[in-house]
């Protein structure tokens, strides 16, 4: 598996984006796009939402279609905020990352597929404006994250997804994004695909977060409550 995913690393080779479900530490998550040396970019404005209500062709956003999220972040953030540092540091099992380094993974995937593969701006407002390179756990377990650090990394790293919400049309899902300069670290995919792809990886590592605070007797974030 890890021979099949080198053929989409850009040039630094240490990139990876690992899905802890279970899974040991380094295995790669599947379809994961690494890239280069992002492009810098301004950050977008939390408020700025509120000027996207419909998308820039004046169609319908995407929003309608993701009516949770928006409240489901909200809970994961509120959650991490409250943890101690000794409940971050609980290792859900051997091979495992910290719980502080996947909520890092989480926030910073955010960034790397909106911002670094679909273009969206808003990056260097964030903890992680070297998404491709730089993120929690995939690059990094050595510089511990507290609740605070990382409930603002959730809280930017959402803000935009909340403008690609509204910005993003329907229509423009078909749209096929692709980087021929990243050499064998390109692929081609949808902007469907992008933001289907980071919502499900968002649940996926709050089910795993879950996961962890239930063995340890901790309140878990209920996303449907």
């Amino acid at each position: 598996m890890e021979s099949a995913r080198a053929a989409l690393r850009p040039p630094k080779a240490h990139r990876g984006d690992v899905w802890q479900g279970g899974a040991a530490q380094g295995e790669p998550e599947a379809d994961l796009l690494p890239g280069p040396p992002r492009r810098r970019a301004n950050r977008a404005s939390p408020g700025a939402a509120a000027g996207y209500a419909r998308g820039m062709n004046g169609a319908s956003s995407i929003r309608s279609a993701f009516p949770e999220w928006p409240r489901q972040a909200g809970r994961l953030r509120d959650a991490v905020a409250a943890l101690t540092d000794a409940q971050l540091a609980i290792v859900p099992g051997p091979g495992r990352w910290p719980l502080w380094a996947t909520v890092g993974h989480l926030a910073c995937q955010r960034v790397f597929w909106l911002c670094d593969f679909a273009g969206e701006p808003g990056a260097d407002g964030t903890p992680y404006p070297n998404a491709a390179h730089d993120c929690p756990g995939d690059d990094d377990l050595e510089h511990v994250l507290t609740a605070r650090q990382l409930a603002e990394g959730l809280e930017a790293s959402f803000a935009i997804v909340e403008r690609v919400l509204d910005a993003w049309t329907p229509a423009s899902l078909a749209r096929e994004i692709s980087h021929p300069e990243w050499g064998a670290g390109n692929r081609v995919h949808t902007r469907g695909f992008v933001i289907e792809r980071v919502y499900a990886h968002d649940i996926a590592h709050i089910a795993e977060l879950n996961e962890a605070l239930t063995s340890a007797g901790l309140p878990i974030i209920d996303l449907w409550g």
